[in-house]
Parts: structure tokens; sequence; C-alpha cells
């Protein structure tokens, strides 16, 4: 781990950072580093470039509303391509003109790779860091290879990524820890008696949570076979409470359709996620970061997804025996995966039954989540704090060069 003794605010030039988030995951992100940077450095620390909300909560003022290219996959990116190429030639201007002493890119790395190449050709002396790795490890390994002109680190979210960008010739690379791992004792505390008060949930009626996404299109590809499974599992095992916790854009569409599921969920606010993870015996996920949180939470768990046609024909380039982020942090396949043709209500229900019960399924996935926090727990500080170390050393590195 590196740490930052930097005395580079002992005079009245400010340490300039350009930081581009793309989606609001890499603005929480930013916000944090933010927070980190001024706490660590001894001067003061002038920002731009992009962000959202909660990096506006520190002062940091974006060139233009991150909803302009906060959108995910091919599908969603092709009729917004012409306003996202703008807003990527903007964002590298601003930099240039800005002359930064480091730039960070968070995330999304359809629109701040475009930026960081576009930077490092026209201002080739600013250090560029990467905070969040391109799934190198996952599929298109040469990436991490590609990286290497324009990044000259990269602060990974996930334990085993500095070994993978080490074996694949990317950039310097250093685990600073999944901001997840901040929240822990939140997960683990969340108060699941006062959710089943609210709800009116009985103490002899297993409770099922179901988790299909927090983006538009994965609810609508996964919400129907959801319901499916649900119905059948309560079919089996007799009366159950299915609970959703549903992002404020999602709620209606989610409550639309669900209204004639069987049992009629329980459609609560993400702010009970938590205590919902803590009151569920057990979960159905759609595959994502919140597979982190539920193993974090201890929650068995059954994990499935379904992507775009574009997308599912490039299965052939996976290269890793999970695509469940908790399954590659736990390093073994704890949560049982469904994608794409095998996401069928008849596969779900009949891996979800046993977790219901007093099974040897459930006690293994018990065993194996017990492993996570230790998994994505830092040795010492936070992974904001880290992070904003490693940016510092980089920036002093440079200096001393």
């Amino acid at each position: 781990m590196f740490v930052a003794t930097s005395n580079l605010g002992s005079g009245p030039k400010p340490l300039k950072i350009f930081l581009v988030a793309g989606e609001h995951s890499g603005d929480a992100l930013g916000a944090k580093l933010i927070g980190a940077l001024k706490k660590q450095h001894s001067g003061p620390i002038d920002f731009s470039g992009v962000g959202g909300e909660e990096m506006a909560e520190q002062g940091f003022r974006s060139l233009f509303p991150i909803e302009d290219v906060a959108v995910m996959g091919p599908l969603s990116i092709l009729p917004k391509l012409p306003r996202i190429m703008r807003r990527v030639y903007q964002t590298v201007d601003a930099a240039v003109a800005f002359a930064p002493d480091l730039v960070v890119i968070i995330d999304s790395p359809e629109f701040t790779h475009p930026i960081a190449k576009r930077i490092r050709k026209r201002a080739p002396n600013i250090p560029i860091v990467d905070y969040v790795s391109p799934s190198v490890w996952a599929w298109r390994p040469g990436r991490a290879k590609k990286m290497r002109p324009y990044v000259d680190h990269v602060l990974a979210l996930l334990p085993f990524e500095p070994e993978a960008h080490a074996r694949l010739g990317g950039p310097a690379c250093t685990y600073v820890g999944h901001p997840l791992i901040e929240k822990l004792d939140e997960i683990q505390n969340a108060d699941a008696t006062s959710l089943a008060s609210r709800l009116g949930i009985a103490q002899d009626r297993p409770v099922l949570l179901v988790l299909p996404g927090s983006r538009t299109s994965e609810v609508e590809r996964l919400i129907d076979v959801f319901g499916e499974a649900v119905a059948r599992v309560s079919s089996a095992k007799g009366p159950i409470e299915v609970v959703i916790p549903a992002v404020r854009h999602l709620r209606d569409r989610i409550a639309e359709k669900t209204s004639a599921w069987t049992p009629k969920p329980h459609i609560v606010d993400t702010d009970d996620k938590y205590a919902a993870m803590r009151l569920a015996r057990a979960a159905l996920a759609a595959s994502g970061t919140v597979t982190l949180e539920l193993a974090l939470a201890g929650t068995p768990t059954v994990v499935a997804y379904k992507v775009d046609a574009i997308m599912s024909n490039l299965r052939f380039l996976l290269k890793v025996p999970s695509v469940v982020l908790a399954n590659l942090v736990i390093g073994k396949n704890v949560y049982p995966e469904y994608l794409q043709e095998a996401c069928t209500a008849e596969n779900l229900a009949n891996a979800i039954e046993p977790l219901l019960g007093d099974t040897d399924a459930r006690s293994a996935q018990l065993h194996g989540l017990s492993l996570a926090p230790e998994k994505l727990r830092l040795a010492a500080s936070s992974p904001s704090d880290a992070a904003a170390q490693v940016v510092l050393q980089v920036v002093l590195s440079v200096v001393a060069d």
C-alpha cells in the first residue's frame, strides 16, 4: 500500500485534479475520493470534471449533468452515441484547458476511456488514474495491455485484479478495497425485526427477497420469469412472503408488473434493502454488485441474468468460472447462477426451494458466505482513503521525476 506524505500544499498553488464519472455508482466513488483527498492533502485542491449529485455535495461542479452519459450496454448506447461523443470531446477540451496535475477516470469505460485516450494524446504529461478496473479478467483480456499507453495506474475494487493486470500486461494496479466493506456494520446490523413489524410479516412465514435489478432493461428482462419462479416456490413450500426493494424510478413499473403475482409482494424503498436482506430466508437476485451486498449480509441466494442479443452472442469471450461478483471474490461458486436460456422459472424455483429449509445446500452457502467480509476487508484504512493515498502518490511520483 502506498503512503502519501505530500508537501505539495506548502505553497499557495493548489493541487488540480480532474475527475470524470460516467454514472451514479462512479459519482458515489468520486464523492468519497474527493472527501478523502481533502482530508489527506495539506493544501488546497481545485477539482473539475464530470460528476453527479454526491460529488456536488462535496462542492464539485460538473461540466454537464451525468444523466447525459449514464447509459449501459451497446443497445442503450447506440441511440445516444452522438450526444455522448459531443460530451466526450467537451470533457477532453475542458481537461486540457484545466491543465490538471492528475486526471482520475471512474468506471464507465465506454465513456471514460475514450476521454483518457484523447487527453493522453493532447497532453501526454498529465498522469491518468483509472478508478475501477474494467473486467479484463472476465472477457476481452487484451484490453489490459491496451490500457497501458493511456492509464498510469488502476485502482482495483476486487482483490484478484492486481494479479490479473500483472498477468495480462496491464498498467500498474493497486487493490484499494470495495466501498461496500465500509457498509459492513450497516448491512449486518440492519433492523430486520422492525421491517417485519412494519410490513405485518409473521415470524413463522419464510421471506423470499426478490431483486430484479436497478436498471429498466434488467427489470424488463427478468421480472416475468422471477414472478413465475415465485409462484412455483409458493405452491411447493406453502405460504411465503415476498419483499422487493425498488429504486425510485422503477417502483411504479415493478408495482405494475407484480400486481398479479401470487403471493403479492411487499414493495419497499431501497432504504430498507439491507433490513430486507437480513429478514429474508433466501433471495432471488439479478447478477451485479447486489450479490456482494447479499454475501456480506449472509443471505443464501440464487442469481440469474439475461442480456440483450448482442451481449449474449459474445458469451464465448468470457474467461471466468462465474459471472457473479460474490463468487469471484469468495473464490468459489457459492451462489448458483442461471444465465440466458438457463434462466427459467423451473430452474430458479428448484434452486430456491432448498434454501428456504434446513438443508445441506443452505448450510453450504452459509459457510461460503462467511468468508466474504475478510476477502473484501483491507488491512488498514477505508477504500476511499486507500484510493486517495495512491492518487497522491502518483502525483508525487510525477513531481519527483
